[in-house]
């Protein structure tokens, strides 16, 4: 067996096979499967993967993602995927899902179990709100503990952090992209501000529990954070020194693989004109001592905004895939 493995992460981008869905599921395979061979990937991270029904009433499944990864080595992966809280099988849309060619030995999914919602009283309803409202996050966090070829264990964490648009206000929306007034955005915005930074929250007190219980832990955080380097989410996950002003907490924080290229080559979305890094791999500083490189496969990226406008059924995922590879000691 090699010893080195690569870790990736995609944004499939509503991954379905609707009867009706355009483009068909066919038409997206034709795309999505070149782009996943040629991650070569040991562990894949996958964000965006929709669930189906066999039957109304049966549970959900990822039918869609077994027959993307049909005639590929991830067909024969061990494989984990966020949870219905109602038991019905996977989420209906948007699941996370980890794939790997080595053992998971024990995942979990986090939505409000470390960090509980914060509540608040919607100050621009309409009508006016007469209580409280819990501020729970959007779509969980998956975890994989995974078992390396050298006897070691990696701590994956999957993420797909709520993108920066105003969330919802009673009586404030004039239609789905439209307000009613500048407060009831303003509030929508302040919102949504609370979910990502919650997520991002939750994801670094699960690091520190990997961190609680080895301090040496090899700790990967991948996935959509729909947010730059720069950005509170980010740095609430990475924990850098010089937010919290400690060099003796600089073993726990965690590195953005991608600062090993060039700024001109760190895009994984395009919006109107604009590239942006919003896919990230995290590492902790032992993983980060086997780290060799990473690819971002962004050669044939398009704008998401001309293209949700201008191209009629594009069957490509407007993010980059991200891989890094890691070499194991011999």
């Amino acid at each position: 067996m090699s010893r080195s493995f690569r870790v990736a992460t995609f944004n499939l981008e509503n991954l379905d096979d609707r009867p009706d869905q355009q483009p068909s599921l066919a038409e997206r395979i034709a795309i999505l499967r070149p782009q996943l061979m040629r991650l070569r990937a040991d562990v894949l991270c996958l964000q965006e993967v929709n669930g189906q029904p066999k039957t109304r009433k049966a549970a959900r499944r990822l039918t869609a993602l077994d027959e993307l990864l049909a005639q590929t080595p991830y067909a024969d992966f061990e494989r984990t995927a966020t949870q219905s809280p109602s038991g019905r099988g996977v989420l209906d849309v948007h699941n996370l899902v980890i794939l790997s060619r080595f053992p998971i030995t024990g995942s979990r999914q986090l939505q409000n179990d470390l960090v509980p919602a914060p509540a608040t009283r919607h100050v621009t309803a309409q009508p006016p709100a007469s209580h409280d409202t819990a501020i729970s996050w959007d779509r969980p966090i998956l975890t994989a503990r995974i078992d390396l070829p050298d006897g070691r264990s990696l701590d994956v964490f999957n993420v797909h952090y709520r993108a920066p648009l105003a969330a919802f206000v009673p009586g404030q929306k004039a239609d789905h992209f439209a307000w009613k007034s500048v407060a009831g955005w303003g509030e929508g915005y302040y919102l949504a501000a609370v979910k990502r930074a919650g997520q991002a929250f939750e994801t670094r007190l699960a690091i520190e529990q990997a961190f609680d219980r080895d301090d040496a832990a090899l700790v990967c955080v991948a996935g959509d954070f729909n947010a730059t380097l720069d950005e509170m989410p980010l740095r609430l996950v990475v924990g850098a020194e010089e937010d919290t002003g400690n060099g003796h907490l600089a073993d726990r924080a965690l590195v953005a693989v991608e600062k090993s290229l060039a700024p001109g080559q760190r895009a994984s979305v395009i919006h109107h004109g604009h590239a942006q890094m919003l896919d990230h791999i995290l590492v902790s500083r032992p993983l980060l001592g086997l780290f060799r490189q990473v690819e971002i496969h962004n050669e044939a990226l398009g704008d998401e905004v001309v293209g949700y406008a201008g191209i009629e059924q594009s069957p490509s995922s407007y993010h980059a895939p991200v891989v890094a590879e890691f070499a194991l000691p011999d």
